[in-house]
């Protein structure tokens, strides 16, 4: 077990926690706020699992000030949120709503008087609903209009963010959203997907030209990575491996680092792909001075034939253990990091989501929450980043999802995954164990 303190983390290397903005700032008709659409997705009957919604959350929106507070006392480095496109251009285009960058410039200076870096994702999965009546993600506009609004937060927070970010974990907005229904819009047909998922990419490379001449700041994205091993050595379980990896986790970066798509799924797929797709990998491929990780878990898979378009079946059964709903792996991040330098030259890394899942009726006892799974979670996921950079690995910071427990999207309210602890109906903020364990590791002086 390798020892995970502030000296082996090293001194400059950041710590920090994320959230995102549906899922913990409420407020959604708030100074011009327009609907998302998960504001829609979320209010269709039997889509969230409790039937509950993002109306009012964590109530950030209106609770800045005492989280900014709470950020200040975990002693973190770095703060990395997301800004909610109908907030800040409620049509998707056109008109810029001052009040909501207004909110997010008081948000950007309080942290900075605390001295925590603002890290910004422009883009967690809020689709303006006016956008999605005009066709959202499947219309090549709107890869045009995002990179708009990118820039028009960076003309007003260009100086002040530490780390800017594009996407989040677009494999979920193009597949869970598009392919199986599960996120909003909730679509089910793979070519829509596909068509998605490359407009997805072709707003990235846009933002990406938008903000290099107004920001100095780092420029990035922050996919989702989940390694795929075959449930045995059969050649057909390895090749369903490959597929899977291709599908989850080569689909979005090798475009983004330059390489196109995946040439295995290609001779699958490649037909559903928008007409002349490869003509806009150039556009898609700009430089980038970061790779975000977002890692929660690996996937076991075997050749499921007759299964669907990839022909792959995920073996969920593992004498792992598990949190509230996920098996615990933590090697797999260290498999992710490797890649990420070894195969693909990545030279900046930043794990930007990681953490564990409790279930809803996590409680506080006596003016705190036990929370040994997370804490463990935690501090072994930590060691992999220790050993990563002892090997050389350009890993230089670490963001645990997340500061709050909020709206995990279809899962609603069922599952927790703050290091706070959120009653969600008196908005009272307790401090678990993990969130202690975090504080443990602040710089000193913090």
């Amino acid at each position: 077990m390798k020892v995970v303190d502030r000296a082996a983390l090293g001194q400059q290397f950041q710590l920090g926690v994320a959230t995102s903005s549906y899922q913990i700032e409420g407020a959604v008709q708030a100074d011009g706020r327009a609907p998302s659409i998960w504001d829609t997705f979320a209010h269709v009957p039997g889509k969230i699992r409790d039937g509950s919604s993002g109306d009012v959350a964590c109530d950030h929106y209106h609770r800045m000030a005492e989280d900014v507070a709470l950020l200040a006392w975990l002693g973190v480095d770095a703060y990395r949120f997301s800004i909610a496109w109908p907030r800040v251009v409620p049509q998707g285009r056109g008109q810029v709503n001052q009040r909501g960058l207004d909110f997010y410039e008081r948000l950007v200076d309080a942290l900075l008087e605390r001295g925590i870096a603002p890290c910004a994702t422009l883009y967690h999965w809020d689709l303006p609903e006016a956008l999605e009546r005009g066709g959202g993600w499947l219309s090549r506009d709107t890869a045009q209009a995002f990179a708009d609004y990118s820039a028009a937060v960076a003309a007003r927070l260009g100086d002040r963010v530490a780390l800017w970010l594009t996407h989040n974990e677009p494999w979920c907005q193009a597949f869970l959203g598009y392919e199986l229904g599960y996120f909003a819009p909730g679509k089910r047909d793979l070519a829509q997907a596909l068509t998605c998922a490359h407009h997805l990419l072709l707003s990235h490379g846009l933002a990406v030209s938008a903000l290099r001449s107004q920001v100095r700041s780092p420029l990035g994205i922050a996919p989702n990575f989940m390694p795929a091993h075959p449930a045995s050595s059969a050649a057909e379980d390895v090749a369903a491996a490959a597929r899977q990896d291709a599908y989850f986790n080569r689909w979005f970066i090798e475009p983004a680092l330059g390489l196109g798509y995946p040439a295995e799924l290609l001779s699958r797929c490649g037909e559903l792909l928008p007409h002349g797709a490869e003509r806009d990998l150039e556009l898609i491929a700009q430089p980038i001075d970061v790779v975000g990780v977002n890692y929660y878990e690996r996937s076991v898979v075997r050749h499921a034939a007759g299964s669907g378009w990839l022909e792959v079946g995920r073996v969920r059964e593992s004498e792992l253990p598990r949190t509230a709903d996920r098996e615990i792996y933590p090697a797999g991040l260290l498999e992710v990091v490797e890649r990420l330098h070894r195969q693909y030259g990545v030279k900046r890394i930043v794990i930007t989501e990681n953490g564990a899942a409790s279930t809803a009726d996590e409680a506080v006892v006596d003016g705190g929450v036990r929370d040994p799974v997370r804490v463990a979670f935690l501090r072994e996921h930590l060691e992999q980043v220790v050993i990563a950079r002892q090997r050389g690995v350009p890993v230089e910071g670490f963001f645990a999802w997340s500061l709050l427990d909020n709206f995990e999207w279809a899962e609603g309210y069922t599952l927790r995954y703050g290091v706070v602890h959120v009653d969600f109906e008196t908005q009272r903020r307790t401090p678990k164990d993990s969130a202690l364990f975090l504080r443990s590791l602040r710089r000193p002086g913090r």
